[in-house]
């Protein structure tokens, strides 16, 4: 998948501005497929030119003008075609976090406990976040309400993917730091 489709996604919240969709990037579509600004803005200009979105300019004081993205009917119709085709391919993760345990043995344990911990502060951190981007997508309704009256659940059903990543990421880090505190020194 490239990221035209993360993008056409993103649009379907509304209107955005490049600077809008990175931060939507950062909070809802990250955890699953990063980009960074400067390949947000590539993306943009690469859908405007296939007719998949269309810019109009908002004249500003003060700041630079800014451009705001919406969906073309053509952008709207290429992104429903890709969303009922099966992925290409299963999931494959790619962490250099988890190449560093792969390779931890040898190593100062209190390094590798370290950056088990450090990675535990970013799962806490985007559990945070997430849980922010929850009560503001409930607005008051319960999950049950949300589900069954929101106009769109796809962003709900993704951030709850999100939310169980995160809480196994603590779970596995959990059982490692465990995993390391009861072995004997070796040597």
């Amino acid at each position: 998948m490239s990221l035209k489709y993360a993008v056409l996604a993103a649009l379907l919240e509304g209107e955005a501005s490049g600077y809008e969709l990175s931060k939507v990037f950062d909070v809802s579509l990250a955890n699953f497929w990063p980009a960074t600004p400067q390949q947000l803005y590539r993306e943009l200009e690469r859908l405007e030119r296939d007719g998949l979105i269309e810019a109009r300019v908002v004249r500003q004081e003060r700041r630079p003008n800014k451009r705001m993205f919406t969906l073309t009917e053509a952008g709207r119709e290429d992104l429903r075609a890709f969303a009922v085709e099966p992925p290409r391919r299963p999931v494959a993760i790619r962490d250099e976090f988890m190449i560093k345990i792969q390779a931890m043995d040898g190593t100062d344990p209190e390094r590798t406990r370290a950056l088990i911990e450090e990675r535990m502060s970013w799962a806490r951190g985007k559990l945070g976040r997430y849980q922010r981007v929850r009560e503001r997508l409930l607005d008051g309704r319960t999950e049950d309400e949300y589900l069954r009256e929101g106009e769109r659940v796809g962003p709900y059903l993704t951030l709850l993917g999100g939310i169980a990543f995160e809480e196994e990421n603590l779970r596995w880090c959990e059982r490692a730091l465990t995993v390391l505190g009861q072995r004997a020194p070796l040597g």
